[in-house]
């Protein structure tokens, strides 16, 4: 266990008309798109993940998902330069595309978002009215909200991440869990962190668990991928950040950490699998290995929890630093 320690118009408007509120903006096709058409196909392929990192492509599913998508614009083609571990994407630089590249939508789907569908359009993603039984079968949910978007990828390289000096971070070491992975990362997006690391041990973020679990948080901050453990906890010590472990079995304590004032300094946390923690050479690679205090008779908390409690620790004691140096100054 872990322990201690979320028929319509073929043409766009003209220059200068917008888009009616009340009905959904123009679609690529009058009809809804074949089941079997080219485009559907290539979607569909993309729960696989063998397929997706052969795209650089994936599947976000649901208005929020797909509208913070459509407001981003921050991916990158393969072959250019950069890339995560040898995978390219993130902002910055030239070269800059859209993140959204397709939205497949149900006519009920359209008609209920058509300022989805408008950005969606605006943004240069192909937009297109598909039936309810093909959004199906893009669909990983058993009750799908009529919007699927085809996105491109947009993790970092690791070194760009850390060029903009974070101050505190969240590294994914041997997590195994989609599901859990995206909800550590919205944890990490509402706790203020500046970047999440995902390493060569850990699920695939892209995962359609993983980016619906995100909640949107996936557009937000940036993210690194594929690095292996040792090389993570090397760039970010040579970043200056401090390295704690969390674990159930940690020598020191959340609550003296906080106390001394350990944690308002830039803080990279390395969280561990599920079920069996964090191993013995990854705890190595930290500064401190941290348990969460449990003040009750629950034996553990799991991952979500035990992130959340850590990462907003951090960023209470580093708020708390800011405002004490803006007092003084």
């Amino acid at each position: 266990m872990y322990g201690l320690a979320r028929g319509v118009p073929t043409t766009a408007p003209r220059p200068g008309r917008g888009v009616s509120r009340s009905e959904p903006p123009p679609v690529n096709a009058p009809d809804p798109i074949s089941p079997r058409s080219a485009r559907v196909a290539a979607a569909r392929r993309l729960v696989r993940r063998n397929f997706r990192y052969k795209d650089r492509r994936f599947l976000a599913e649901g208005p929020q998902a797909v509208r913070e998508a459509a407001e981003l614009r921050s991916a990158r083609e393969p072959g250019d330069a950069g890339g995560c571990e040898g995978r390219s994407g993130g902002a910055g630089g030239s070269g800059q595309l859209p993140v959204l590249a397709e939205l497949f939508a149900t006519r009920d789907a359209a008609e209920r978002h058509p300022e989805i569908l408008d950005r969606a359009r605006r943004s240069g993603a192909g937009v297109h009215l598909a039936a309810d039984e093909t959004l199906d079968s893009l669909a990983q949910t058993v009750s799908p909200q009529g919007l699927v978007g085809v996105c491109r990828f947009l993790d970092r390289p690791l070194d760009e991440l850390l060029a903009a000096r974070p101050r505190l971070v969240a590294v994914l070491a041997h997590v195994r869990d989609p599901g859990n992975a995206g909800t550590v990362l919205r944890c990490a997006d509402a706790a203020g962190a500046d970047a999440v690391v995902l390493t060569d041990a850990s699920v695939d973020v892209y995962n359609p668990k993983s980016v619906r679990a995100s909640a949107g948080s996936l557009f937000h901050l940036p993210v690194a991928v594929g690095v292996p453990a040792e090389r993570a906890a090397h760039a970010l010590r040579g970043a200056g950040l401090r390295l704690l472990a969390a674990d159930g079995a940690g020598e020191q304590d959340l609550d003296g950490e906080l106390d001394a004032g350990a944690l308002s300094a830039p803080t990279g946390w390395i969280f561990g699998n599920e079920a069996w923690g964090l191993p013995a050479e990854t705890r190595a690679l930290a500064d401190a290995t941290v348990r969460v205090p449990l003040y009750g008779r629950a034996e553990s908390l799991n991952l979500a929890t035990a992130a959340a409690v850590c990462l907003y620790t951090s960023a209470r004691a580093q708020r708390a630093r800011g405002k004490d140096a803006a007092d003084r100054s």
